[in-house]
């Protein structure tokens, strides 16, 4: 199971960025999906996923809602985060997450989690 986030840069305050991250060897569209961050000197944590049971998005994050959007292409077996209204506590390195069962909104403990993008958002 490997999972590759790409789409990270440098972005402007107010600024948006749409993060990518493919699946490989295995089929993402019957796993739960998510993202983390990971913000300088702060720990990983969860932000926002997608219940591959409900199909509902679930917020750890406050900060986040109606500025970030969690999705995915099954054909491209890729989820995507669209982040808009970039602030600089953005800032942080951002990490893809998949599990076959559903700790969306529970326990948010993924099994896979891939190679993190940076983004950085200053003016």
């Amino acid at each position: 199971v490997q999972l590759q986030a790409s789409g990270g840069g440098l972005a402007q305050p107010g600024g948006s960025l749409r993060l990518s991250c493919v699946a490989s060897e295995f089929t993402l569209d019957t796993y739960t999906i998510g993202w983390f961050r990971q913000a300088p000197g702060k720990k990983r944590e969860a932000i926002l996923c997608i219940s591959n049971s409900n199909g509902l998005t679930y917020y750890r994050d406050s900060s986040v809602k109606d500025r970030f959007t969690i999705s995915r292409d099954n054909a491209k077996n890729t989820m995507y985060l669209q982040m808009t209204g970039l602030r600089v506590d953005d800032t942080a390195v951002y990490t893809c997450a998949a599990d076959l069962y559903d700790p969306c909104g529970t326990s948010w403990i993924f099994d896979y989690l891939g190679q993190g993008t940076l983004v950085t958002v200053s003016s």
